[in-house]
């Protein structure tokens, strides 16, 4: 029963993907574009597999996934643990409120050249620009997640003698789970796109640095072949992390 429901929902998602790639072909095949600017999708995805058995292009993998995961993992902490604290103190609340206010909306990237001055050029500006950016989503669902939860949930709780703490990690984070995994899935799409451009901004390595790497010496496939990656990194990423939440929300109705 399970695969005849999955079924059509492989082939939904596999269907834009094949959209994209043959108008790609057709505007190649039919001139639109040059060649040398749009190179044809077999071109591309031929010199993908080349790359991938390389140990340099394995490399500037690993290293962008390092800084994508230790950042969105920061976030994830701190997103959790501020939203659900914020939703069970009112002192906390009023605090973190007009914090999140003011820097939610703003532009994370702006703060790079600060971050390169104060941590370098190193690991540790990009992995705190992708904590930053997926922080909000992340936090913001959580807190949503944790005010919303039935009162009479903690009032159970209470009348059956739990502690409060054992209440936020018994009670409410279980309640206010299916925000914080969809703020997660958020901010990781978030994390994939911020890591990406700050290797392209300043990097000695990672997908983004080579993709710079191959503009600057004007070649047009292997500019294309770390997009492509990022791109199946983060769908990858996206089904692992979706494959998580159905099983941590198996008892929910949405699940």
């Amino acid at each position: 029963m399970m695969s005849r429901l999955l079924a059509p929902n492989v082939v939904l998602g596999i269907a834009p993907i094949v959209l994209v790639v043959a108008l790609w072909q057709g505007l190649v095949s039919f001139g639109f574009a040059p060649a040398i600017l749009l190179p044809p999708p077999g071109y591309v995805f031929s010199r993908l597999f080349q790359q991938l058995v390389t140990w340099t292009f394995q490399q500037e993998i690993a290293a962008t996934l390092v800084r994508l995961f230790a950042g969105f993992a920061i976030a994830v902490v701190l997103g959790v643990s501020i939203g659900i604290a914020a939703a069970a103190n009112p002192a906390i609340n009023a605090v973190v409120r007009p914090i999140v206010r003011v820097l939610a909306p703003l532009p994370k990237v702006a703060l790079y050249p600060a971050l390169l001055l104060l941590l370098g050029f190193g690991h540790g500006s990009k992995i705190t620009l992708v904590a930053a950016d997926a922080l909000f989503p992340i936090l913001l669902s959580t807190y949503y997640g944790a005010s919303t939860v039935e009162q009479k949930l903690i009032w159970s709780a209470m009348a059956a003698g739990t502690p409060r703490y054992e209440i936020l990690f018994k009670v409410v984070l279980p309640a206010a789970m299916p925000s914080i995994l969809t703020g997660c899935r958020i901010g990781l799409v978030i994390s994939c796109i911020v890591v990406f451009l700050a290797e392209m901004i300043t990097s000695t390595d990672g997908l983004g640095h080579a993709l710079v790497t191959a503009a600057r010496t004007f070649q047009a496939v292997d500019m294309f072949v770390p997009l492509i990656t990022i791109s199946l990194l983060g769908l990858i990423l996206n089904g692992l992390l979706g494959a998580v939440r159905s099983y941590l929300l198996r008892g929910f109705p949405e699940a």
